[in-house]
C-alpha cells in the first residue's frame, strides 16, 4: 500500500500538515478567509491544532458549462462545491528550505466571474513549481451572485475582489514558513483573473502586497462603463436572500444574466468588479489609481492571436456563416480579429502605455501556439495547457486536440521559464521569442504596437 508522506510547516496562522507529492509539497484548501453570504471577508482566525491541509479547496457554487467542458474538459473533475469557498494552497519545491526565500506566484483563476476554482486540475501548477523552484499559490473566491453582483448598499459590490486581497494579505503574513518570499510576490492571473489582478492594482495599498504583475488575456476593453448593466442586475437579483439555498441562489443566476444580453460585448461578461464601490475607485479616477501604483510594480500583460475565435461556436448563425466555402474563413478571421480588438487587444495596449508613461515597467506578450488543425487556432484560454496541468488532466479537451503532449510540454517548458524569470526578478530582454508559440518585446514610451 502506497504511503503518504506528510511535512509539517508552522506559520503564524497555525501548523498546517501538508503532503508531499512527487516533486513538489501540498498543503490545500488552507482557510483565508470567512464570511457570511454577501458580506466582507475576514481573515480567518489562527488555529492551535495542527490544520490537514491534504485535500483541494472546494469550488464556490457555480453551474456546469457544457461548452466550456467541450473545450476544457470538466474542470472542475470532482471538486466539491461550497460557499466557505476562501481558501488556498500552497505548492512548493520538495526539497525547498524554510529559509530559502524562492518567488512567489500567487494564482486567480479565470472564468467570466462565474465558473473556475483554484484547484481546478486543469490548472495543476506542479510542472511550473517543480521545473522552477518557485511556490505557486492558488486562490479559489467567491463568484457569480456569491461574489461579483452587489448594489453597495443592502448587499455590498466586488465581495470577490474583497477574498483575493485577504488571500494576498495571508500571503503576505505566512508564505515565508512555505519557503516563499513575501518581498518577490507576483499576482498572475488569465482572462477574469487577469482583470481582476488589474483591478487589485489599482487598490490602495497594492504595492505592498505584490511586486509584479502578469496579466493573461484580461477583458479590459469591456471593464467600463458598466454601471447601467450592473443595475438592472441588481435589480433583478432582488429576489435572491441570504437564507436561501446555495443550490437556489446559482440557479437564479440565469435569469440575473438574462438582464445584461441587451448591453453588447459587455453583455458576454456580466458578473464582474464595480468602480466606486470599496475597495475600488470611482471610474473616472481608475487610470490615476494605477498610475500610483505604477512605478511599485512590474507589469507583464498579453493576450493570443484568436482570442475571440474561442466563442464562435457559441454564435450559431456565425458557424454557419464561417463554414461557407471561401467567403467563410474570411468572415471569421475578420470577427475573431474585431472582437478580440474590441475586448482584448487595444486595452491591453492603453494598460501598458498608461503604466510606462506612469513611471513603471511593462513588456507586452502575444502567443501564436496552436495545436496542429485545431478549430480553435490561438484562442482564448490556449495559454493554459502551456502553463499548467499535465497529460493526463489535457487528455480529451477540444483545446489541444491534434497536438501530441510531447510538444505542448516542450513548449510549456519556455513559457513557464518565461512567466518564472520575470517573477524572479530577472531582464526577460527588450525583445524576445519563442519560436512558434508566443513573442514579447518591453513596452517604451512612444509605444509601437507589438
Amino acid at each position: 500500500m502506497a504511503t503518504t508522506t506528510t511535512i509539517t510547516f508552522t506559520p503564524p496562522c497555525g501548523p498546517v500538515h501538508g503532503r508531499a507529492d512527487g516533486e513538489v509539497v501540498r498543503a490545500s484548501g488552507i482557510p483565508y478567509a470567512v464570511a457570511d453570504r454577501f458580506t466582507a471577508p475576514a481573515p480567518a482566525d489562527d488555529w492551535a491544532e495542527p490544520l490537514d491541509a491534504t485535500a483541494p479547496a472546494p469550488a464556490c457554487p457555480q453551474l456546469r458549462s457544457p461548452f466550456l467542458a467541450s473545450v476544457l474538459g470538466e474542470a472542475l473533475q470532482g471538486l466539491p462545491q461550497d460557499e466557505a469557498c476562501q481558501r488556498l494552497s500552497v505548492a512548493l519545491p520538495r526539497d525547498a528550505r524554510a529559509d530559502e526565500g524562492l518567488p512567489v506566484l500567487v494564482w486567480i483563476h479565470g472564468g467570466s466571474y462565474t465558473t473556475g476554482a483554484g484547484d481546478a486540475p486543469i490548472m495543476d501548477p506542479k510542472p511550473l513549481v517543480a521545473e522552477q523552484r518557485v511556490v505557486v499559490v492558488t486562490v479559489t473566491y467567491r463568484l457569480g451572485l456569491f461574489g461579483y453582483l452587489g448594489s453597495g448598499h443592502a448587499r455590498p459590490a466586488n465581495l470577490g475582489l474583497l477574498d483575493q486581497l485577504q488571500a494576498f494579505q495571508w500571503v503576505q503574513r505566512n508564505i515565508a514558513a512555505f519557503g516563499g518570499d513575501p518581498r518577490r510576490v507576483t499576482a498572475f492571473g488569465q482572462s477574469a483573473g487577469g482583470d481582476a489582478v488589474a483591478h487589485l492594482m489599482a487598490v490602495p495599498g497594492a504595492e505592498a502586497l505584490f511586486r509584479r504583475a502578469i496579466l493573461q488575456s484580461p477583458p479590459l476593453g469591456i471593464a467600463r462603463g458598466r454601471r447601467r448593466m450592473n443595475a438592472a442586475m441588481a435589480e433583478a437579483a432582488e429576489a435572491v436572500t441570504a437564507g436561501m439555498p446555495a443550490a437556489d441562489v446559482v440557479a437564479a443566476q440565469a435569469d440575473v444574466e438574462a438582464r445584461a444580453a441587451s448591453f453588447g460585448l459587455m453583455g458576454a461578461m456580466p458578473f464582474g468588479t464595480q468602480y466606486g464601490h470599496h475597495p475600488l475607485p470611482a471610474e473616472e479616477e481608475v487610470d490615476a489609481a494605477w498610475d500610483r501604483a505604477a512605478p511599485h510594480i512590474d507589469v507583464l500583460i498579453g493576450r493570443t492571436t484568436e482570442e475571440a475565435r474561442l466563442y464562435l461556436p457559441t454564435v450559431p448563425v456565425l458557424q454557419r456563416w464561417t463554414r461557407v466555402p471561401l467567403l467563410g474563413p474570411v468572415l471569421r478571421r475578420a470577427v475573431v480579429g474585431w472582437a478580440t480588438s474590441a475586448v482584448y487587444s487595444r486595452a491591453i495596449r492603453r494598460f501598458a502605455r498608461r503604466h510606462v508613461r506612469a513611471g513603471g515597467t511593462a513588456h507586452r506578450y502575444v502567443i501564436s501556439w496552436a495545436a496542429p488543425g485545431n478549430p480553435y487556432g490561438a484562442a482564448h484560454t490556449v495559454d493554459l495547457p502551456l502553463l499548467f496541468g499535465d497529460e493526463r488532466t489535457w487528455a480529451g479537451t477540444g483545446l489541444v486536440a491534434g497536438a501530441a503532449w510531447a510538444d505542448i510540454d516542450a513548449c510549456g517548458r519556455q513559457v513557464r521559464r518565461l512567466w518564472a524569470d520575470f517573477a524572479r526578478g530577472e531582464p526577460i530582454g527588450d525583445t524576445g521569442r519563442i519560436p512558434g508559440v508566443l513573442r514579447h518585446r518591453r513596452v517604451r514610451t512612444p509605444a509601437r504596437d507589438a
